[in-house]
Order: C-alpha cells, then sequence, then structure tokens
C-alpha cells in the first residue's frame, strides 16, 4: 500500500521570539497560539521489542482544537515519514478502544505548539520537556519548505529530518538509534529530567 508521506524539516536550537519576528516579516499569519498538546504512543504487545516497533508508530494526539490519530512508517530510501492521520471524536474512548482491540500504551508524552503558516506551508513552534525549542516546517513538497526555510534565514545545510528523537539525539549525544523519547513511560512539563536521560547526556 501506497501511503502518502510527511514532507517537514526541523531546525534545532532556535530562539522562538526571534523566529516569531522572522515570520511576521515574512508575512507568516498564526493559525493557532501556542497551546498544550498530549499524546499516547500504541503498539501490539508482541511488537514491543522487534524492528517493526523502531519503524512504525501508532500516535493518539490531542492537538487542543481536535483529535487526531496517526500511523507513521519510517521510509529506508528517503528522509521523510509515510504518515496516515485521520480525526476522531474523544481522546479517551478513543484510547479505550485501542486497549479493547489488544493495544498498549507505552509512553504519554506533553508538548506545546504554535501554528503559523505561509501560503500552502505550515511552520510550528514546538517546546518539549528538556529540550531546547526548535521549529518545524512542512509542505507540499521539498522545494516549498526549502524557499520557506531561506525566507525565514535558516541555512537548509541545517535541515533535520524525522521525529521529535532527532532534536533529543542532537542535545542528549549518547542516545544511539534504538534510544527514543518515547522509553519514558511519561515525557511532562512538570517532572524533572529523568534519568534516563541523564545517563545519555
Amino acid at each position: 500500500m501506497d501511503l502518502p508521506q510527511e514532507i517537514e524539516a526541523k531546525f534545532l536550537h532556535v530562539d522562538h521570539d526571534e523566529v516569531r519576528v522572522r515570520l511576521e516579516k515574512a508575512g507568516a499569519i498564526v493559525t493557532h497560539p501556542m497551546r498544550l498538546m498530549r499524546r499516547n504512543l500504541f503498539c501490539r504487545p508482541e511488537d514491543r521489542h522487534k524492528e517493526v516497533f523502531l519503524t512504525e508508530k501508532l500516535r493518539l494526539r490531542d492537538e487542543g482544537d481536535k483529535i487526531t490519530f496517526t500511523y507513521k512508517k519510517k521510509s529506508s530510501d528517503s528522509p521523510y515519514a509515510h504518515e496516515l492521520e485521520t480525526t476522531v471524536g474523544s481522546y479517551d474512548d478513543m484510547k479505550q478502544i485501542l486497549f479493547a482491540i489488544g493495544l498498549e500504551t507505552y509512553s504519554y508524552q506533553e508538548s506545546k505548539r504554535e501554528t503559523w503558516r505561509i501560503d500552502d506551508v505550515e511552520i510550528v513552534l514546538d517546546e518539549w520537556p528538556w529540550l531546547d525549542t526548535y521549529i518545524e516546517i512542512e509542505g507540499p513538497n521539498e522545494s516549498a519548505i526549502q524557499a520557506v526555510a531561506q525566507k525565514l534565514g535558516f541555512n537548509w545545510k541545517d535541515a533535520c529530518f524525522g521525529s521529535v528523537d532527532t532534536a533529543y539525539r542532537a542535545q542528549y549525544l549518547k542516545m544511539a538509534k534504538e534510544d527514543s523519547i518515547a522509553n519514558v513511560p511519561e515525557v511532562r512539563f512538570s517532572d524533572p529530567l529523568p534519568e534516563y536521560l541523564k545517563a545519555l547526556q
């Protein structure tokens, strides 16, 4: 089955206030102010320690104005992931449905996100616990996001690709391929730096 690709790039260790100034100068508009987002990651119990666990992700996310359920699969021949996403009515009810069919959740995660737009390109300002702030640019194709990155003063050679683990690996230098923020059962802003990340600094 051919899945659509999520075309996006991250720029790490950025000051969000500086980025907001650049966005305003570039004519971007705010489509959603900074809000708390919460998510649960799910898997089949038998896949927890298999290779498929590293390449596929099921995510239920409360985005503040909608609830999304997403399947992501890493591509071996592209920096961009394949993704299918739909909206659902209730975060808690969907969790119970996933439990009922035998899935389990292995990580609860909080983040904060502010969304801007330039034409058909979306720029998000992301905050995660225990991590420097970064931005993500997503669009219909690579040339579109490259153009917006240049307009905002970012060098494409500094772009990073992949999940939020890409940002954590850039900050916690001992993180290996199999290490992930999803190995922390609860990722909350109110919690101190977990021992898992302390060991990877």
